[in-house]
C-alpha cells in the first residue's frame, strides 16, 4: 500500500492545455515548415537596410534614371533604349539572377526591385500583423461584452457589427481609404497623416472586426451558460473576475486560431489597397505598390510584378497552413468535424 502511495505521489503532473497543444503543433510537420518559411521571410525583410547598403549598393527610394551598372565586364545603363526595331522609349534593365545590384532588375525609375521588395515586405508584414492585433483586440472586447452582458449591450454592439458587416469588405476599405487619405484623421493632439502606416493599419484592422467578433460572441454566450460560470455568478463573484479568469482564457485559444487567417486577409487587403494607390503612400513601398509599379512593364519586365506577387502567395499560403495546424492543435474536435 505504501508503494502505491509513493508511486502516485511521484507521478509527474499531467501536461496543461497549452503544453499539450504545443506538442501537437510541433509534431505537425506542415505547420512547422510554414512557420519556418514565415520566419525566413520576416528575417529577409528585416535585413532590407543591410541588403541595400552592402549588396545592391543602391537607394531603393531614389530614382536612378541616368545610372549605370557593370555586368559581364561591361557598363550598362539602368534605363536603356527599348528593345524594338526603332528603339523608341526606354526600358529598365532586366534581372541578373545573381546576388548583387539589380538581381531582379529595375523598375521604370531605375530603382532596384529586389531591395524595394525587401523594404516593401517590411511594410506589408508590419501592416498585416499590426492590423490583425487591432482586429483581434477590438473583436475580443466587443464579442465578450456582447455575449456576457446581453440585453441592450448585446443589441447595441450587434447593431454596429451588422452595420459593418453589411458593407462588402473591399468596398468599405476603399471608401475609408479614399476619404481618410485625402483628409487624414485629426483628434486634436493626435493626427494620422496620409503617409502614416497607422492609417492603413487602422482601416484594415477595423473592417474585419465583425468576422471575428461574431464567433467570439457565440462562444461567450455558450460559456456564460456553463456550470462553472453560473456557479461563479451564483456565489456573487464580480463580473470583471468572471471575465478575466473564466471567460477570457477560453476565448484566447479561439483568437490564436483566428490570428494567422486574419493576418493573411490583412496582407491581401493591404496589397489590393496599395495596388490601387490608396494604401501605402510614396515614398514608402509595399508589395502591393511594387505590383502597381510593374503593371506597365508586365510584357517586357514581368518579374517586377511577378516577384512581389509570388511573395504574397507564399506568405498567405504559409499563414493558412499554420492556421490549420493551430486549429488542429488547439481544438481536439477539429479533426473529428473534418
Amino acid at each position: 500500500m505504501s508503494d502505491v502511495t509513493a508511486n502516485e505521489t511521484l507521478a509527474p503532473p499531467a501536461p496543461g492545455y497549452w503544453a499539450t497543444a504545443g506538442r501537437k503543433l510541433v509534431r505537425d510537420r506542415a505547420a512547422m515548415i510554414s512557420l519556418a518559411v514565415l520566419v525566413v521571410i520576416a528575417l529577409m525583410c528585416a535585413a532590407a537596410p543591410w541588403y541595400a547598403r552592402h549588396v545592391s549598393h543602391t537607394n531603393p527610394f531614389q530614382s536612378n534614371l541616368s545610372g549605370t551598372v557593370v555586368r559581364h565586364g561591361r557598363t550598362m545603363e539602368v534605363l536603356g533604349a527599348a528593345d524594338n526595331p526603332l528603339h523608341l522609349g526606354i526600358e529598365p534593365i532586366g534581372p541578373s539572377w545573381r546576388l548583387g545590384p539589380y538581381m531582379l532588375g529595375a523598375d521604370q525609375q531605375g530603382r532596384d526591385v529586389a531591395a524595394r521588395m525587401l523594404y516593401g515586405g517590411r511594410n506589408s508584414l508590419l501592416i498585416s500583423f499590426a492590423s490583425a492585433v487591432v482586429c483581434l483586440v477590438l473583436a475580443a472586447l466587443t464579442g465578450i461584452l456582447a455575449g456576457f452582458f446581453g440585453g441592450w449591450v448585446d443589441r447595441g454592439i450587434s447593431f454596429l457589427l451588422d452595420a459593418l458587416w453589411a458593407f462588402p469588405v473591399f468596398l468599405l476599405a476603399i471608401s475609408l481609404s479614399v476619404v481618410l487619405i485625402a483628409h487624414g484623421i485629426d483628434f486634436g493632439l493626435f493626427r494620422l497623416d496620409a503617409s502614416s502606416l497607422s492609417l492603413p493599419i487602422t482601416i484594415i484592422g477595423v473592417i474585419y472586426v465583425p468576422y471575428v467578433a461574431r464567433p467570439v460572441r457565440g462562444l461567450v454566450i455558450g460559456l456564460r451558460q456553463s456550470e462553472y460560470v453560473m456557479a461563479a455568478i451564483g456565489i456573487g463573484a464580480p463580473a470583471w473576475r468572471i471575465l478575466w479568469y473564466d471567460i477570457l482564457p477560453n476565448v484566447i485559444s479561439a483568437l490564436v486560431v483566428f490570428a494567422p487567417l486574419i493576418v493573411a486577409l490583412d496582407l491581401l487587403t493591404e496589397a489590393a489597397l496599395s495596388f490601387l494607390s490608396i494604401g501605402v503612400q510614396p515614398p514608402a513601398a509595399s508589395w502591393g505598390t511594387i505590383i502597381h509599379d510593374g503593371e506597365s512593364l508586365i510584357y517586357t519586365r514581368p518579374v517586377v510584378a511577378i516577384a512581389p506577387g509570388l511573395a504574397i502567395v507564399i506568405t498567405v499560403l504559409a499563414l493558412n497552413i499554420l492556421g490549420d495546424g493551430l486549429r488542429d492543435a488547439l481544438d481536439p474536435r477539429a479533426k473529428l468535424r473534418n
